[in-house]
């Protein structure tokens, strides 16, 4: 198991957003964070990641307390592409692509190495932006600019992804183009991915298991047909829905708020 949370609880200022939650993240499978607003999905997913510190609990990632492990092996091991992405002016895609080696290189060393370039290209290549890898960041469109920061996660050659609402803000052509690159590299490399979407349809549609969160704790997790019930959606959303068999497997369509 490459990432794994027991008993975690935290949040912000000594004030506990998520409680007691227990999961594991199997090597090669992708797992969804779903839940309504405000019910701990982004917060949970910073404190898998490190970026939090839990109030108590543990989070290990391959066998070790995250927690405890500098952050350049945290960086070997596991990235993260946050909902907001901070760059310098300037930066050209590649030059931000290269970041991503950072973490394999010993301090003293500047330059890119023969291995460090071609993990560069790879990912240049995986993510299909090559054609504007040499244009500055900030002239990229949405969609162009998820993938330049995908590439630049993926240049890091982790274990585990993980991805925090990686559809926000993007038109329904480019969520397709950038969830099914992920499927491809999930199923292809094997890349073990946590993702917190907003859109339940797309986490039935992508997910191999759907972690469902309602205020802070864990409310459900299993495989999609198991999770995305009438019966779960009506607790979790307040929505009364119908679940539809489509050709890209289950999917919901909201019928009504649900009645207490």
């Amino acid at each position: 198991m490459p990432l794994e949370a027991k008993e975690l609880v935290g949040g912000y200022n000594n004030l506990p957003i998520i409680r007691e939650i227990n999961l594991t993240l199997q090597s090669g499978e992708w797992l969804s964070l779903v839940g309504a607003n405000g019910s701990g999905k982004s917060t949970l997913l910073k404190i898998l990641s490190r970026i939090l510190k839990p109030q108590s609990g543990i989070v290990i990632l391959d066998g070790k307390a995250i927690h405890e492990l500098p952050p350049h092996l945290v960086a070997q091991k596991l990235a993260i592409l946050p909902q907001q992405q901070t760059f310098p002016t300037g930066l050209t895609v590649r030059q931000l692509v290269a970041c991503g080696r950072s973490p394999h290189q010993p301090w003293w060393q500047w330059e890119l190495n023969a291995e460090d370039k071609q993990k560069v290209e790879e990912a240049i290549v995986e993510t299909g932006i090559q054609e504007f890898s040499d244009r500055p960041v900030e002239h990229l469109s949405g969609g162009e600019r998820q993938r330049a920061f995908l590439a630049l996660a993926l240049a890091q050659s982790p274990q585990v992804l993980l991805l925090d609402e990686p559809t926000t803000y993007l038109d329904i052509n480019y969520q397709l183009q950038l969830l099914e690159l992920l499927k491809q590299l999930n199923v292809q490399q094997k890349l073990s991915i946590v993702t917190v979407l907003h859109e339940v349809n797309l986490a039935a549609r992508y997910s191999s298991r759907i972690a469902m969160l309602k205020q802070g704790r864990l409310w459900d997790i299993g495989t999609p047909a198991a999770v995305i019930t009438p019966e779960n959606i009506a607790q979790v959303f307040g929505v009364s829905v119908a679940i539809l068999q489509t050709p890209v497997g289950l999917q919901i369509c909201p019928i009504a708020i649900a009645r207490g």
